[in-house]
């Protein structure tokens, strides 16, 4: 029953969050900083769907790397944010946005792998990535679930909502059990479908109804 529950999964709900968003994930500054401006939107109590429209405008508008977004304007952030439907934390977004590429660019060089490779594990990665404004814990769960594919040490990395998930369907909620089930390249996805099932309790029962 695992293996069928874990193919349901992925073929029904295994996309990533960033790969929803257009980011082709890579240990490279770019892709690195888009995913955390991703974090930073889905961060918010606000849909995952509106979260990941937004990220594209916002890379369309140019805040694809940190030097482009501190090259835009507030007026052009809040207006890319309100064009993916963000709109009630559009002004506050805009200047995080703001703030957040002038840290990532003044104290690592516009290159998030400075971070990684400055802490020593992942509890302090979940701290390095709370020193930004508008990433907590959550936040920082968030890019870690999705940064564990091009950043081999995170993984196994499962924390609370995707176990939860992975509850509803059946599956080992430990890290190393989860990951078992798959190829090291499928976890992230599973994980992203996990959190998909925790979140939804239509999309937990679908998937068991097919076995």
């Amino acid at each position: 029953m695992g293996e069928k529950v874990v193919r349901a999964l992925l073929d029904q709900h295994g996309t990533t969050y960033a790969e929803d968003a257009g980011i082709k994930l890579a240990d490279e500054p770019a892709p690195l900083w888009q995913l955390l401006v991703l974090t930073l939107l889905l961060s918010a109590r606000i849909r995952s769907e509106v979260a990941v429209t937004t990220a594209r405008e916002l890379f369309g508008a140019g805040c694809s790397t940190p030097h482009g977004t501190r090259a835009t304007t507030r007026h052009q952030r809040v207006a890319a944010l309100g064009r993916g439907g963000y709109r009630r934390y559009d002004e506050r977004t805009a200047t995080q946005l703001g703030e957040l590429a002038a840290v990532v660019t003044d104290r690592y060089g516009g290159d998030l792998r400075e971070l990684h490779a400055e802490c020593d594990g992942v509890r302090e990665l979940e701290k390095g990535l709370q020193q930004f404004t508008g990433i907590g814990p959550v936040g920082a769960a968030i890019f870690l679930r999705e940064v564990q594919g091009v950043w081999p040490d995170v993984a196994p990395y499962v924390d609370r909502l995707a176990a939860k998930g992975a509850e509803r369907v059946g599956l080992p909620t430990a890290p190393a059990e989860l990951a078992d089930l798959v190829a090291p390249p499928d976890l992230p996805r599973l994980v992203a479908a996990c959190v998909r099932a925790a979140r939804s309790k239509e999309v937990a029962d679908a998937v068991l109804c097919q076995q």
